[in-house]
């Protein structure tokens, strides 16, 4: 059975950077959802048991019932997209981040600065609702993508795996950035944990 990512910290506590209301509303009501409704659907085929999300959603074309695989795709995919979410969010984040992961990032966008750009780029420019992320690959490389509706990278062959997401669907930001979806990415940066990410980064890189 899946569970949702415990958080280690109140839901005022990213304030004023996301507030509480979203906070609240985005984990026990969307993300629950996302959670309840994957846990349901993998109850209806056998051959999914004991499956960790990543190997699901890595082998989505296995699932031979397309309703089913739908279902697994949009549900499965937006609890592991959150679970990344609110695990890198911290309200004593670090500002940036150091060893290897800072290292690839000076290595290929010349600096924080730089990677944090291209990210803002590819979340403002979602056309609708979806993601942004940064990807690590095992050989330590990174890239920059942005997915519709809660697709993961998890999904692409070869797509690497997630270890940053920002979310642009708007139950991430509306309720106090109304349709300022800038606004809301600049504030995600004062509230992302790079300390996190860099542990996610250490785990799939070599």
């Amino acid at each position: 059975m899946f569970t949702q990512y415990s958080l280690p910290y109140g839901f005022a506590d990213l304030e004023p950077h996301i507030d509480q209301l979203t906070m609240e509303t985005h984990y026990t009501k969307h993300h629950a959802a996302y959670t309840n409704n994957l846990n349901a659907a993998v109850e209806k085929d056998s051959s999914l048991a004991g499956k960790s999300i990543e190997e699901i959603l890595s082998n989505l074309d296995a699932i031979k019932d397309d309703g089913l695989r739908t279902t697994i795709r949009n549900n499965g995919g937006g609890f592991a997209n959150h679970n990344l979410y609110f695990s890198t969010l911290s309200p004593n984040p670090a500002s940036a981040p150091k060893g290897a992961l800072l290292n690839q990032i000076n290595e290929q966008y010349k600096s924080l600065e730089g990677l944090q750009e291209e990210l803002a780029k590819q979340a403002a420019g979602r056309f609708g609702s979806g993601w942004a992320f940064l990807v690590a690959f095992k050989d330590g490389s990174l890239k920059v993508v942005n997915t519709p509706n809660q697709d993961s990278p998890l999904m692409e062959k070869s797509g690497g795996t997630p270890i940053l997401g920002i979310d642009v669907w708007e139950h991430a930001y509306y309720l106090k950035y109304k349709n300022l979806r800038g606004d809301y990415i600049k504030a995600f940066w004062k509230a992302l944990d790079w300390v996190q990410v860099e542990l996610n980064y250490q785990k799939v890189a070599y």
